[in-house]
């Protein structure tokens, strides 16, 4: 298994996860459920209008904090953007009710994924695994 498939698969196990921003000086953070795994690399997406996307382009240090049980993962990186057509048809495809509303609304879903990505897998008093990813 690859380190992004763990990152991923730890996410499937904790269905809502909390991703963390930066908004100036003041720490943000928001519950997150869409994650996707595409060669080898774990997109996110949220729309273009929130400030979490206006957080994520105005300093793209980010980082996702997960619980599954007993253990909890975070999982920092830089956010890189991405535009990419095809990436937005999966997505559409795992989620079509929420890219309905977007159309409807005249929306856009921001992709992104975390480069040079670091992670922690932690129990409440030792780390189980640290890895790159």
């Amino acid at each position: 298994m690859t380190n992004a498939e763990k990152v991923n698969e730890f996410l499937d196990k904790a269905k809502t996860f909390y991703f963390l921003t930066t908004d100036g000086d003041q720490p943000k953070g928001r519950p997150f459920g869409f994650h996707m795994l595409v060669d080898g690399k774990i997109y996110f997406g949220c729309g273009t209008f929130k400030n979490v996307y206006k957080q994520l382009v105005a300093n793209p240090k980010a980082e996702v904090l997960a619980v599954v049980g007993g253990e909890f993962m975070r999982y920092d990186g830089l956010a890189k953007v991405v535009k990419d057509d095809a990436l937005l048809a999966k997505v559409r495809e795992i989620m079509p009710q929420i890219m309905d509303m977007y159309d409807k609304n005249g929306w856009e879903m921001g992709l992104f994924y975390l480069e040079n990505g670091h992670a922690e897998i932690r129990g409440m008093l030792d780390l189980k695994e640290e890895f790159d990813v």
